[in-house]
C-alpha cells in the first residue's frame, strides 16, 4: 500500500524577503529577493552558506549543517537567534518564523515556529507552504562514505515529502535505545524485551515502507528521464536490508511479525554486540553508476559528484510530483566543481525545474552563464546586498 500520493505541482512557493538576527556570522540582514535565480557570491567565510543554511531550516530536522540549535547563535549575540521568510505562493504572502530564544540556561531548547506570527507546534507545520532540497560540498563523499551517511541522506529526501518521517525515525532511534538497555540490563525480564521489540517492530516497518516507497519512485522517475542528453549520468538505485526485502511482498501487519521474530531470536547475539544489527538502522542506498552499470563509489570524483547532482534534481521533480509543491533548490559552490559545458547543462536543467534556486560560489565568473536572467547578490562578512 501506497504511503503517498501523487499531486499536480501547481505551487511554486518563492522567498521574496528574508530576515536573519543573530544568525550564524549576520547580526541583522534584511534582504529582499526578486526573481527565480539567486545567485550569492563573495569571499570563503563570508556568510554565503550561512544564508542557505537559513532557508534550509524551513524544513524539520537541522538543515543542511545538522547542527545543534545553540551553534546556530552568532558568537558575539546573546544565545537566541530568529529567522524569517515572506513567501510569495502565487497570490498569497505567507511570513514563515523560526528561531531559538535568548537563554542562558544549559537545557536543551526546542526551536520556536511562526506561520503569519501565530505558534504552531513544529517546522512540519511549514511544509503546507514551502518544500525545500539541498546540496552542499559536505555530500561529496557520499557514495563512498559510511552507510550511515546515505541513511541520513535518505531520510532527509523522504522528510522532503513526508514531514512526518522525522519524527518516527527519532521515535525508532529511541526505541532501539531501550531495547539495547534492556539487553545489557534486563536480557532475562522477557516481558520488557517482547514489548520493546512489539514498539521497534510498528515504527521500523514504516520507517523502512517510507523509506522503499521513496527509493522506487524516485528510481521510477530516474528511468524515465534516462534517455534524455544530458552531462549527469542516471543512477541506479535500490535499497539494501533485511527488513526492506520483506516489505514489497507482504502486508505490513505480517512484516512486523517477521521483525518481532528476527529480534527475539536475535537477543543474544544483538546483546553481545551491544546493538540491534537487523532492521532499517542498518540498511543501505545502493547507487550505481547507470551508463557503466558500475559501483558509484568506484566511479571518478567528477562522474561522482555529476551523479549526486542527477540525483537531487530528480529529488527535486519527485518533491513537486509527491506534494504539488515545487521545491526551493539550495546549492552550496555548485559550479565550482564542473567544466563550462556541464554548468550550462546545469543552469539548463534548473530553469526546467520551475523552482527558485539559491546558488552560491566563491567565484562570480563562474555564473556568467546566467548572471542576465538572476539576481546577483554579494556577500561580505556578515553582509548581503543586491548588486
Amino acid at each position: 500500500m501506497s504511503l503517498f500520493s501523487d499531486a499536480i505541482p501547481n505551487r511554486r512557493p518563492k522567498v521574496r524577503r528574508l530576515l536573519l538576527a543573530d544568525f550564524r556570522s549576520y547580526e541583522t540582514l534584511d534582504l529582499g529577493v526578486d526573481g527565480d535565480l539567486i545567485v550569492l557570491s563573495g569571499e570563503n567565510g563570508a556568510g554565503k552558506t550561512n544564508i542557505l543554511e537559513a532557508l534550509s531550516l524551513l524544513m524539520p530536522g537541522r538543515g543542511l549543517r545538522r547542527a545543534d540549535l545553540a551553534d546556530c547563535a552568532r558568537e558575539d549575540g546573546r544565545g537566541g537567534w530568529a529567522i524569517s521568510v515572506e513567501i510569495e505562493d502565487g497570490e498569497d504572502r505567507t511570513q514563515l518564523g523560526t528561531g531559538r530564544e535568548n537563554s542562558d540556561s544549559s537545557q536543551p531548547q526546542s526551536r520556536k515556529c511562526r506561520i503569519d506570527r501565530a505558534p504552531v507546534g513544529s517546522a512540519r507545520a511549514f511544509a503546507e507552504h514551502i518544500r525545500v532540497v539541498w546540496l552542499t560540498p559536505s555530500m561529496d563523499g557520499l557514495f563512498t562514505g559510511p552507510a550511515g551517511d546515505r541513511r541520513r541522506f535518505l531520510d532527509r529526501l523522504v522528510l522532503a515529502v513526508d514531514a512526518d518521517h522525522g519524527s518516527r525515525v527519532s521515535a525508532l532511534e529511541k526505541a532501539l535505545r531501550n531495547r539495547n538497555r534492556l539487553l545489557e540490563e534486563h536480557f532475562s525480564e522477557t516481558v520488557w524485551l517482547d514489548a520493546a521489540e512489539h514498539e521497534i517492530a510498528e515504527i521500523a516497518v514504516a520507517v523502512a515502507a517510507a523509506r522503499s516507497e521513496t527509493v522506487g519512485r524516485l528510481a521510477a522517475l530516474v528511468q524515465e528521464d534516462r534517455t534524455k542528453e544530458t552531462p549527469f549520468p542516471w543512477a541506479d538505485l535500490a535499497l539494501a536490508g533485511d527488513l526492506e526485502a520483506l516489505i514489497p511482498d507482504m502486508p505490513a501487519l505480517e512484516v512486523e511479525d517477521r521483525y518481532r521474530a528476527l529480534l527475539r531470536a536475535n537477543r543474544a547475539r544483538d546483546a553481545a554486540a551491544g546493538r540491534t544489527l537487523i532492521g532499517p538502522q542498518a540498511s543501505d542506498l545502493v547507487v550505481k553508476h547507470g551508463p557503466k552499470n558500475a559501483d558509484a563509489a568506484r566511479s571518478s570524483t567528477g562522474e561522482q559528484k555529476a551523479l549526486l547532482v542527477g540525483l537531487v534534481l530528480a529529488h527535486a521533480r519527485l518533491v513537486a510530483s509527491m506534494s504539488g509543491i515545487v521545491p526551493l533548490v539550495l546549492l552550496d559552490e555548485i559550479a565550482a566543481h564542473f567544466d563550462p559545458l556541464r554548468r550550462a547543462a546545469l543552469y539548463d536543467n534548473l530553469a526546467e525545474l520551475g523552482s527558485q534556486i539559491w546558488m552560491t560560489g566563491a567565484d562570480a565568473s563562474a555564473f556568467v552563464e546566467v548572471a542576465p536572467r538572476a539576481t546577483r547578490i554579494r556577500v561580505m562578512s556578515g553582509q548581503a546586498a543586491v548588486l
